[in-house]
């Protein structure tokens, strides 16, 4: 069973976004939207520096082109 993280408490303690705006926003939650925009992007770094999003980046990176020929694509 995966415990639940608190990604958000982890960040205020953490102290990566500690401006004003950004702890009012982790504290206190989203107004409107560009403040929902921000918090997307703090989760995303968060995922980032606890190198939780990798995985998702690797599948990605990795995934195969179709199985075409190149002379579906003109080149010979």
């Amino acid at each position: 069973m995966k415990e639940e993280i608190d990604w958000k408490k982890e960040l205020l303690e953490s102290k990566k976004f500690n401006n004003k705006f950004s702890n009012n926003i982790l504290e206190n939650g989203v107004m409107n939207y560009m403040q929902d925009i921000y918090m997307g992007y703090m989760y995303s770094r968060w995922k980032k520096i606890r190198s939780l999003d990798l995985h998702d980046h690797e599948k990605v990176i990795s995934r195969p082109f179709p199985d075409h020929q190149k002379e579906d694509y003109g080149v010979t």
